[in-house]
């Protein structure tokens, strides 16, 4: 059994406080304002471990990435601010799967990115 560093409790709880997709630059980032000491190795360790036993999932964009969020949400979608580089959650899904594809075609899973600015860029 792996123990629990003071490392991974720092990315944990970056995870409970921001409750949207991170990059691994940002959990880096937020996780070092609570242990300095953090490197881009035990990040991606800790993801991994996160990842396996079924905490984190992976968000594949084709522009910024990899991405994780907590696991155990209901269906949803993704915003990218092309500003900020953020990722943002959409609640649901309004993509009616079965008019999505072309007859023949067997949909057995989706993500649907939606790209722009998010609101604090705007304002900015």
């Amino acid at each position: 059994m792996k123990r629990i560093t003071s490392q991974r409790r720092a990315i944990e709880a970056v995870f409970a406080k921001h409750d949207r997709p991170l990059t691994v630059e940002e959990i880096l980032n937020y996780g070092r304002k609570s242990v300095p000491s953090l490197n881009i190795a035990t990040v991606y360790r800790t993801l991994k471990i996160l990842t396996d036993n079924g905490s984190l999932v992976k968000v594949f964009h084709p522009s910024f990435g990899t991405l994780y969020e907590r696991s155990g949400k209901d269906h949803h979608h993704h915003f990218f601010c092309r500003e900020c580089n953020r990722a943002y959650e959409l609640p649901g899904c309004a993509l009616k799967v079965d008019d999505a594809a072309p007859d023949g075609f067997v949909v057995e899973d989706h993500e649907v990115f939606l790209l722009g600015k998010c609101p604090k860029c705007i304002a900015a």
